[in-house]
């Protein structure tokens, strides 16, 4: 249905205006006026998933917790939840990756930027006593390598902004955004990429089958019976196709999608990694190279 995420400097509110926002959420979910499809609200954070904030100490640590944020975020994105992210989420390229994810699940996005100076940000760190403060250092150090969103990039659009002066979220806005915003549709960028089965190349290999069917048979028409569903017809060249020839295009063809199952990626669209199918290919990649015709 919706993601929604917050950004902002470390300890500058965020969670305090997740709360909120999440509040008013249910509310208006719950109230007998509402028509709308039945949602439900989940808040994902840093805290909810047990990430330490020494996990901020180190970069190696820091891109592991993110990492189990965002599989977090993967999993909880769907047609009926409203989630919220309340992360810091101070890097664009975390956020453009958020944003990607949602578009691939045709979610409406939202970003809210949640203000408060530095120091309001040290003296609020400094005054927590639940543990979960950040030493100064990694305060500081975030703080200076925060990345502003900008309602000028579609990732962080549309962006709202909470100062800390503010008594509360602008929740209009937002109900509106995330009820009634665009769903924009993935693109080729954002798209789930179809992988290859597990077991592709060894049903690439299986091809040397056709090769002994075609292999030292005189010219002419001929039955090719590969299986009890796929007998095609086929027109062979007057001289014999010899076993050699054939295998070194064998060869050809297995590299060829052999690149495909290595990159973890396949041709776009649906594809049949039946044995049935890839010897299908096999006749027609023979084909193409003018070493038989397929009879219609």
């Amino acid at each position: 249905m919706a993601l929604v995420t917050f950004t902002g400097y470390p300890s500058s509110g965020k969670t305090h205006r997740a709360i909120q926002l999440k509040g008013h959420l249910d509310r208006r979910l719950t109230d007998p006026s509402y028509s709308g499809p039945k949602l439900k609200v989940i808040v994902l954070s840093d805290d909810a998933l047990n990430i330490d904030r020494s996990s901020y100490n180190d970069s190696l640590l820091e891109r592991t917790a993110r990492g189990a944020l965002f599989d977090a975020i993967q999993r909880q994105m769907g047609r009926d939840t409203i989630l919220i992210i309340d992360a810091l989420n101070y890097i664009k390229g975390l956020r453009y990756q958020l944003y990607c994810a949602a578009r691939e699940f045709k979610l409406r996005v939202c970003t809210v930027y949640v203000v408060a100076t530095p120091g309001l940000c040290r003296r609020w760190n400094s005054e927590r006593s639940d543990g979960r403060g950040y030493t100064t250092e990694t305060l500081d150090n975030l703080i200076a390598r925060y990345e502003e969103p900008s309602s000028m990039v579609r990732w962080d659009s549309p962006l709202f902004t909470v100062p800390w002066s503010e008594s509360d979220v602008p929740i209009e806005l937002i109900w509106k955004a995330v009820t009634e915003g665009n769903v924009k549709p993935p693109n080729v960028g954002t798209q789930a990429v179809l992988k290859a089965p597990s077991d592709a190349l060894h049903t690439l290999e299986q091809v040397s089958t056709l090769l002994q069917a075609v292999s030292g048979v005189p010219g002419g028409h001929v039955t090719l019976n590969l299986s009890e569903t796929l007998k095609p017809r086929v027109t062979l060249p007057e001289r014999s196709l010899t076993l050699s020839e054939l295998q070194r295009m064998k060869r050809q063809f297995v590299t060829v999608h052999k690149k495909a199952i290595t990159l973890g990626t396949v041709e776009k669209g649906t594809v049949d990694w039946s044995e049935e199918s890839v010897a299908h290919k096999f006749i027609e990649y023979l084909e193409n190279n003018k070493l038989i015709i397929i009879n219609k």
